[in-house]
């Protein structure tokens, strides 16, 4: 088991991403139809945030409300991609080790850090890309 390889190694380089003015409606559609959890909100290939499938539920549904089969409740049917977002993420350049994404997790309450090369998102390492990694290393 490498934690000295580049997070480039394991991380997701296929994102589907959103753009700030995205509706609502699209978001829930690609949490929907995607097995995905986070959701990057791009500009001209510019990472602005993401939306993590737990925000978009909280934010869409209520606190409580952990179903993506329902409709939209009516009060949120105007919000957009930069309503929805976080910003001020953590991040992680290309040439970042694995052990750097492993402290970075360590130390933080999220489960998805963006790579990127500048301000390009280029790819997102996620906990279970961790796990993935540690589970098959050696085999």
């Amino acid at each position: 088991m490498n934690l000295l390889v580049p997070v480039t190694t394991i991380m997701t380089k296929e994102l589907i991403t959103v753009q700030p003015d995205d509706s609502i409606d699209l978001i829930h559609k690609i949490f929907k139809t995607n097995k995905i959890h986070h959701l990057p909100v791009v500009e001209s290939g510019k990472l602005m945030g993401i939306i993590s499938i737990t925000d978009f539920l909280c934010k869409s549904k209520g606190a409580n409300y952990i179903d993506l089969n329902s409709d939209l409740s009516e009060d949120c049917k105007d919000l957009k991609a930069t309503d929805l977002m976080t910003t001020g993420l953590a991040k992680l350049e290309t040439t970042d080790k694995i052990n750097i994404a492993i402290e970075v997790f360590r130390e933080n309450l999220f489960h998805a850090i963006p790579v990127v090369e500048g301000e390009k998102i280029v790819g997102l390492v996620t906990t279970f890309d961790i796990i993935e990694h540690l589970a098959y290393a050696g085999q």
